[in-house]
């Protein structure tokens, strides 16, 4: 009955089934949490946004590009119904029922058998929220209980007034804990959220069902919401009177194009809040170990784009000066020409025996490294199937370890120095 209380539990679904009908928003929020459970997903949807399909392209889930079909639910432990088909989410509403699966409903919560929580987290702690058919009381205690959790006190914070206009947050690496403060306040009081692939995607899943999220993903090589469309979709909010939140990954400023943001909303009239963002160009490299200096190895290092190859017309990039560089390279959007980006740096008088790391999705479960040489790293992501997000480091930095002498005592290779 609607006036009953929900019996709250948390669900282990690490290695289980569950189902997810439809790939839209909805889906877009929820999918990351349960991946993250380790759930083995299946999505059924015959579309689905690009975040969307990006996850299953990275093999995060299975995706089957179909309509919902009786049998989808039969093997599942858990089940999200949001299809855009109200006669779909009732056949598959009652199958749930028929196999004792617990099912919600992204369009009839009265119907549903679950319900999702408003959830934080904060320093390992999952805050889960149910306050029945009111959500945005949920989101509310949610978000009073995780701030107290976070500050040390459990003090509800005082109502906040809506930042007008737009803030352009960098969202950092990924891990959704290396956001500012300052971004993560900003984003609970949207109204309106524009997403970036590379944002935080985890936090989407802590907004209120009120907030709408807009997906701006730039999957690499694949379809994408051509910047044009989004710098109007930033203006036509703002104009509706909305508190906008421009999530990005990185910093807004750091080959984010954010600039070319801020002077269209300047054009336009709005106001335009920038919160800067941790760099992947530096936390990235951190998060596995590699400073971008360090003393006696390198007094400069030098962020570069490489999403244009070296013999492109349209190159900005000097890269004869930047072999003869000695400091730390950090190449971002390069796994695809490292290999031709490798030959000109050697062309150009740079070692061959330079020792470069690749870092895949870094700060995030997935991360991974893969060291290789100036010579030979282009073949080594190849076959080792890198694919983007990756930030590369070229340098000695690479083949700095946490055990290694201090370069400034005697026994330090090099001798004294000072």
């Amino acid at each position: 009955m609607p006036d009953t209380p929900a019996y709250p539990v948390g669900l282990r679904l690490t290695g289980r089934r569950v189902v997810v009908l439809g790939g839209g928003g909805v889906a877009q929020r929820r999918l990351p949490a349960l991946v993250a459970s380790g759930a083995d997903v299946l999505l059924v949807s015959p579309s689905a946004t690009p975040s969307v399909e990006a996850m299953a392209e990275a093999g995060e889930l299975t995706w089957e590009r179909r309509t919902y079909r009786p049998g989808d639910l039969a093997e599942a432990w858990y089940a999200l119904i949001a299809t855009s088909d109200p006669a779909a989410n009732h056949a598959a509403s009652a199958e749930a029922e028929a196999h004792r699966v617990w099912a919600v409903r992204s369009d009839d919560a009265d119907a549903a058998t679950a319900w999702t929580p408003a959830t934080g987290r904060s320093e390992g702690v999952t805050v889960a929220v149910l306050t029945g058919s009111d959500p945005r009381r949920s989101a509310a205690v949610r978000d009073a209980v995780v701030e107290g959790l976070r500050d040390g006190t459990l003090a509800a914070p005082q109502y906040r007034t809506r930042t007008p206009g737009v803030a352009l947050v960098g969202g950092g690496p990924g891990d959704p804990d290396l956001i500012t403060v300052r971004g993560r306040r900003l984003l609970a009081e949207a109204d309106v959220v524009i997403a970036d692939r590379l944002g935080p995607r985890d936090l989407l899943d802590e907004l209120p069902p009120h907030v709408e999220v807009v997906d701006a993903a730039k999957i690499p090589y694949g379809r994408f919401m051509a910047q044009e469309a989004i710098n109007q979709a930033l203006v036509a909010y703002a104009k509706e009177g909305k508190s906008v939140v421009r999530l990005k990954g990185g910093d807004p400023f750091v080959f984010g194009r954010g600039m070319e943001e801020v002077q269209e909303l300047t054009r336009a009239g709005v106001p335009v809040t920038v919160v800067p963002g941790i760099s992947s160009s530096i936390s990235v490299p951190g998060a596995v170990g590699i400073p971008v200096t360090h003393r006696g190895v390198a007094h400069e290092f030098t962020v570069v784009s490489g999403h244009v190859a070296p013999d492109d017309a349209r190159s900005l990039v000097d890269w004869r000066a930047l072999a003869a560089l000695r400091g730390t390279l950090v190449l971002l959007m390069a796994v695809e020409r490292i290999g031709a980006i490798a030959e000109a740096l050697i062309a150009h008088g740079r070692d061959a025996d330079t020792p470069v790391a690749v870092v895949q999705e870094g700060t995030m479960a997935t991360q991974r490294r893969v060291d290789a040489t100036l010579a030979t790293v282009g073949e080594r992501v190849r076959a080792e199937e890198v694919r983007p997000p990756a930030v590369i480091v070229i340098g000695d930095v690479v083949a700095v370890r946490p055990d290694a002498p201090d370069p400034g005592t005697p026994d330090a290779e090099g001798g004294a120095g000072g």
